[in-house]
C-alpha cells in the first residue's frame, strides 16, 4: 500500500546552518506516528519541511505518491495536511465558533466529516464557550480549538507540535483522551511531545531524531 506520506532523505537547513542530514519517515493512512528527540534535533524542522514552510535543499516528500515537496503551504494544506502548530496561533479577535467555520472544508472525502457539531463533541468546552472571543480562552481551551479549527479542514494527516506543551494536568489529559479519540477514527497522525509515555500509548510507530539525523 501506497505510504500516505513518505518523507525520503530529507535535508534542510536556515541560512548556512544545515539542520536536517537525510531524514525518513513514513506514515500510514490512519496510522498515528511519534517524532521524538530532545530540542533542536531537528523535529520542528522536519514539520516545516513537510507543510511547505521550509524549502528542502536534498530529498523528497510524497502525499499520496505525489511529491509536494517545492509546493507552497497553502497548496499543501489544500492537498490535506493539517498543523497545529506550537503556540496554537488561534485568531483572537474571532469567536470560537469564527474560528472553526472560517476553516471548514472536506478534503480528505470521507464520509462522515468534521463538521462545528462533532468538534464541540470532541471539545465540550468549546460549545460552552463558542460565542467568546479567541483572547478570552484559557490556554488549554486555546489548544482545543486549534486542534478543532485542524479538525474542521478534514485533513488526511493532521500534525500536532507540542499540542500538550504548558497546560495544566487537568487540560492535558484532556486533550489527550481527544487525541486518542482521534487515532481511533482512522485519521493520520504525527505527533510530537515531550511527554513520550502517553506517545507510547497514542501511536504505533515512533522515529527518533539526533542532531538531524534518523537514530
Amino acid at each position: 500500500m501506497t505510504p500516505l506520506l513518505e518523507v525520503e532523505g530529507v535535508q534542510a537547513g536556515y541560512g548556512t546552518l544545515p539542520v536536517l542530514f537525510g531524514v525518513d519517515l513514513m506514515i500510514r493512512s490512519g496510522e498515528a506516528v511519534a517524532l521524538l528527540g530532545r530540542n533542536g534535533m531537528g523535529k520542528t524542522t522536519t514539520v516545516r519541511c513537510i507543510v511547505g514552510l521550509l524549502k528542502t535543499t536534498s530529498g523528497s516528500i510524497r502525499l499520496d505518491g505525489r511529491r509536494i515537496d517545492g509546493w507552497r503551504a497553502d497548496r499543501i494544506g489544500r492537498a490535506g495536511i493539517a498543523l497545529v502548530p506550537e503556540g496554537r496561533r488561534i485568531f483572537s479577535n474571532l469567536t470560537v465558533r469564527e474560528n472553526l467555520s472560517a476553516f471548514a472544508a472536506h478534503r480528505s472525502g470521507a464520509a462522515t466529516p468534521w463538521t462545528l457539531e462533532r468538534v464541540f463533541a470532541l471539545f465540550p468546552r468549546l460549545a460552552e464557550r463558542a460565542d467568546n472571543m479567541g483572547l478570552e480562552l484559557s490556554g488549554g481551551e486555546q489548544q482545543m480549538l486549534a486542534i478543532g479549527r485542524a479538525l474542521m479542514t478534514n485533513p488526511k494527516l493532521l500534525i500536532l507540535d507540542e499540542a500538550t506543551e504548558g497546560l495544566a494536568p487537568l487540560l492535558r489529559q484532556e486533550i489527550w483522551r481527544a487525541l486518542a479519540e482521534l487515532s481511533g477514527s482512522g485519521i493520520a497522525i504525527l505527533a510530537i511531545d515531550k511527554y513520550v509515555d502517553r506517545l507510547v500509548h497514542l501511536c504505533q510507530r515512533h522515529t527518533i531524531l539526533e542532531r538531524g539525523r534518523v537514530a
